[in-house]
């Protein structure tokens, strides 16, 4: 066996964001992105890998309408803010915004041509604008309510702008304006036969036929002879009325009359028309072999989608449904207003990327058209989910570990592939929200994944075939924790919040089952005074553990579910349970904040790990149980060393509580989420960061002995750049004073700058800052800041990252330094005055003169000292000490003046 080897460092990979939060989108002509709104924010996803290119932040009000130009070079958006914005997608800067209504943009649409942008507001008006200019070149008035749907007509060679409103008062009118120079009349035409708010416009390939679908009803003559016939019985008579037929209408542009009312029995969301050379037409062309030929060349296919969360297919001649879905991918939601909400948007991709259905929980549906001459089959290729709220618990799914299972509070389990990151298929069946899951692979090799929800029952479902296979039903509150038989797996626990503990059989589940069979329960124990959090069963079966909010976690014996051991110590309840894949030893994580293991044998504390600050909400065993992982309230990840009780690392990913930690039992790769929506992966790169620190300690060894050989060959650009590369601040400020002190200095400095790119430009200003805090240093500081802000302009100095920062920092110390130049400026001033004071003194035109009349005098001084010496010998000796200490002071007095009076003042001297 190799040697164990402890992880030091785990890499983030963020894999399901939040991106969409209903409401506006926008997708590419290639369908290669998605444009979505999030609150005030905007997001731009990548379809095929649903993660965030990018994000234009807003004006903090909720965006309301998007859409892109035909060359998907700019976006267009608005918001409750009433600000229209137009931002360029290359370099995802806003080039110019503009207000116009009186109330919030509801829709937006631009000319095929990308000149022109229409938009529909709440106060009634349609507006045309110049997307160059930012003016407004139209102003149409005439809707009676909110402006609901907007579209230019495909054909640039047809100005026309189709507009629908919901008036209100059972009354929508659809408005047709002519966006030429050359007709004063602007309104076209009205067309009035839709009673509730129109909510999607298409124009058919020919440019000829209008469509327009809306949540209004409409009667049947079907409906109106069914209501006669039972005209005698009122009730029934008046039951009937209320369900009226929802429709889309065709309208012919050569006259603008209604052609035809399609019956649809559900409130239209959306209607596209299906292009003539796409895989769509021409699997409904080969089904539509084996039924009536058209009879019209410019008959076309269009489909619908609803409430219902159905797609519906058409064919314009004799509106005849084509294609039903016959069971739904969409779980219907009811609105505040009690209406049913399935599907609110659709298109229709380009080329063979099918249709795109949006759904009122935020979902991204891709549908392709397969077909023979006697079946027609809608398959759902890809689901982008835009939104998973709050995620509550993970487990990755099957042998291989390629998908990941999501507890999302919701009544449904998401599975998603990690590969793609895409919602692979949807467990539907609890009616409550689902709390917990656990994942294992059979002895027979199927994925099984169980779930505990909160109507009280336990699901045990295929992954395979997606279906339940099983439902256990006997707790009396919401199952909150669950856990698969380790060994033999054909049994799992659950724990619930009715303080009970039970063991189901999966004995009797065959590989064929296609119906669910009623699960039963082969012992129960109430476990607990409080609710059960947490259970986990021992590698070997034969033990169980509880966690529960009364602060006690409780072994048990299986499969009686006999007491072993109660464990006792912490001062909250515990979160969650986990025995050691090695040691007779199981890892609780309470919400005191601390993680602890306990000996099984007696139940003993033997450590206790101390470091979130918030309650810790999981706690796993890593690296064959050496190590371990967890979790809590306080967002953060923590890497422990179970021998030294070390945090190796700690991880700082998420916005909000992390709930959900999964481990892959082979890669040991991690998962975790919480309430912020965010799903991470992290990969074990301890390894990959040991390789890396070689690699550049490597390159770092040669790239200091290519820095030495440019210093010794004076090549100081070379040099400069290395030492940037290197990160050697110390270095480089001896280059630079090197430099200084060298003729030509402006010149070997600039060249070396020149070539800084933006972050070595930061880095510069940095070390700069550095070096100016010393007065020893300032004056190379200076210099080396005085030619960075000659060579490169205030615009790109302005773009530096912190630059304020940086600035605030420089003109403090030089500040300082200039006051201290000053100050010794003013000081070689005074000196200067004194020196020519002095020099004064000794005017150079009486040098002559005072050099002749000093022997006279000292002749004279020589003469009278003889005559005192004779008359007074007493006063010899007295006289003779002064003139000693006399002739000393005077020697002395004439010494400083050498100093200062040169050549005047070395003439006195000799003399004397």
């Amino acid at each position: 066996m190799e040697p164990l080897k402890l992880k030091a460092n785990y890499r983030c990979v963020p894999a399901l964001q939040q991106f969409y939060a209903g409401g506006a989108y926008a997708v590419s002509s290639d369908a290669s992105f998605i444009v979505c709104a999030s609150a005030d924010s905007i997001n731009i996803v990548d379809s095929a890998t649903s993660s965030i290119r990018s994000t234009l932040d807003g004006d903090s009000e909720s965006v309301t309408a998007l859409t892109l130009s035909p060359d998907d070079k700019l976006l267009f958006s608005s918001s409750h803010s009433r600000q229209i914005r137009v931002w360029d997608l290359s370099t995802l800067k806003c080039v110019r915004s503009w207000k116009g209504h009186d109330g919030p943009v509801m829709c937006m649409a631009c000319h095929p041509s990308g000149g022109l942008l229409a938009t529909g507001g709440a106060d009634r008006k349609v507006l045309v604008w110049d997307v160059d200019g930012g003016y407004c070149t139209h102003y149409f008035k005439g809707h009676g309510g909110v402006v609901s749907c907007i579209m230019f007509h495909p054909d640039p060679e047809k100005q026309l702008l189709f507009s629908g409103s919901d008036d209100g008062g059972d009354h929508a009118t659809l408005r047709v304006w002519d966006v030429s120079k050359t007709k004063k009349k602007n309104c076209i035409a009205t067309l009035d036969n839709h009673r509730s708010a129109v909510t999607s416009l298409a124009v058919s390939e020919d440019g000829w036929t209008l469509l327009s679908a809306g949540r209004d009803k409409a009667y049947s003559n079907e409906t109106l002879s069914y209501i006669l016939f039972y005209l005698v019985t009122l009730f029934l008579f008046f039951f009937l009325l209320s369900g009226l037929f929802q429709v889309v209408t065709l309208w012919d542009l050569h006259d603008y009359s209604c052609k035809k009312t399609v019956i649809t029995n559900e409130a239209v969301e959306a209607v596209c028309v299906v292009g003539s050379g796409s895989p769509f037409a021409a699997s409904l062309d080969l089904y539509g072999k084996n039924a009536k030929k058209r009879a019209v060349a410019q008959a076309f296919y269009f489909v619908t989608v609803g409430e219902r969360g159905i797609v519906h297919i058409w064919g314009s001649e004799g509106a005849v449904c084509l294609f039903e879905q016959k069971v739904s991918d969409v779980t219907a939601s009811t609105d505040e207003d009690g209406l049913r909400r399935g599907f609110i948007s659709a298109v229709m991709l380009p080329s063979d990327q099918g249709l795109l259905c949006v759904t009122a929980d935020q979902q991204f549906l891709f549908y392709s058209l397969e077909s023979t001459v006697e079946l027609l089959q809608l398959n759902l290729t890809k689901r982008l989910v835009g939104y998973n709220e709050e995620v509550v618990d993970m487990k990755f799914v099957g042998d291989d570990e390629k998908f990941l299972a999501l507890a999302t509070n919701l009544e449904q389990v998401r599975v998603y592939d990690l590969a793609s990151m895409s919602c692979s298929y949807v467990l539907s069946g609890h009616t409550e929200i689902v709390l917990c899951l656990d994942t294992c692979v059979s002895s027979s090799g199927r994925s099984l994944i169980v779930t505990g929800s909160k109507d009280n029952s336990v699901r045990l479902w295929e992954a395979e075939s997606k279906s339940c296979i099983g439902v256990g039903v006997g707790h009396m509150g919401a199952v909150g924790a669950v856990a698969f038989s380790k060994r033999k797996r054909d049994f799992f626990v659950s724990g619930s919040s009715d303080h009970t503990l039970k063991v189901w059989s999966m004995n009797g589940l065959s590989d064929d089952m296609t119906m669910a069979i009623n699960l039963k329960a082969k012992a129960v124990v109430a476990a607990h005074d409080k609710d059960i959090n947490s259970v986990a069963i021992a590698p070997n079966d034969s033990l169980v553990c509880s966690g529960s909010q009364d602060r006690t976690a409780c072994i048990w014996r299986l499969p009686d579910l006999v007491s072993v051991v109660v464990l006792r110590g912490h001062k909250r309840g515990i979160w969650s349970v986990e025995f050691s894949p090695v040691d007779q030893c199981v890892v609780t994580a309470s919400g005191d904040k601390t993680i602890r293991i306990w000996a099984i044998s007696d139940g003993s504390c033997l450590k206790t790990f101390e470091g979130h600050t918030s309650s810790v909400l999981r706690a796993l065993f890593v690296t064959r149980g050496t190590q371990i992982v967890s979790c809590g309230a306080d967002g953060l990840v923590k890497l422990w060393t179970v021998k030294t009780n070390e945090c190796v690392a700690t991880y700082d990913n998420h916005e909000d509580k992390v709930w959900a930690l999964a481990v892959g039992r082979k890669t040991e790769m991690l998962a975790t989420g919480g309430s912020d929506a965010v799903v991470n992966l992290w990969y074990d790169s301890t390894a990959a960061d040991k390789e890396e620190a070689f690699r550049k300690e490597e390159e770092g060894v040669l790239k200091g002995q290519e820095l030495q050989n440019a210093i010794s060959d004076a090549d100081y650009t070379k040099a400069i750049q290395l030492a940037f590369e290197l990160r050697r601040p110390h270095k480089l400020f001896e280059l630079f004073a090197g430099i200084c002190r060298k003729r030509g200095a402006e010149d070997h400095i600039d060249r070396a700058l020149k070539g800084l790119g933006g972050e070595e430009l930061r880095v510069l200003f940095n070390y700069v800052r550095e070096w100016n805090t010393k007065p020893k240093h300032c004056y190379v500081s200076q210099f080396v800041l005085f030619r960075a802000f000659n060579i490169f302009p205030p615009t790109e100095i302005v773009q530096i990252k912190g630059i304020g920062e940086l600035l605030e920092g420089l003109i403090a110390y030089s500040q300082r330094h200039f006051v201290r130049i000053d100050r010794l400026v003013r000081s070689t001033f005074l000196l200067n005055y004194i020196l020519s004071g002095m020099s004064v003194i000794e005017p150079e035109n009486q040098q002559t003169e005072f050099t002749a009349e000093i022997p006279l005098q000292s002749d004279n001084i020589i003469d009278k000292q003889h005559v005192v010496e004779e008359e007074d010998p007493q006063k010899n000796a007295t006289v003779s000490k002064k003139r000693k200490k006399s002739s000393k002071s005077r020697h002395g007095s004439i010494k400083k003046v050498k100093d200062v009076a040169y050549k005047k003042v070395e003439t006195i001297q000799l003399l004397a």
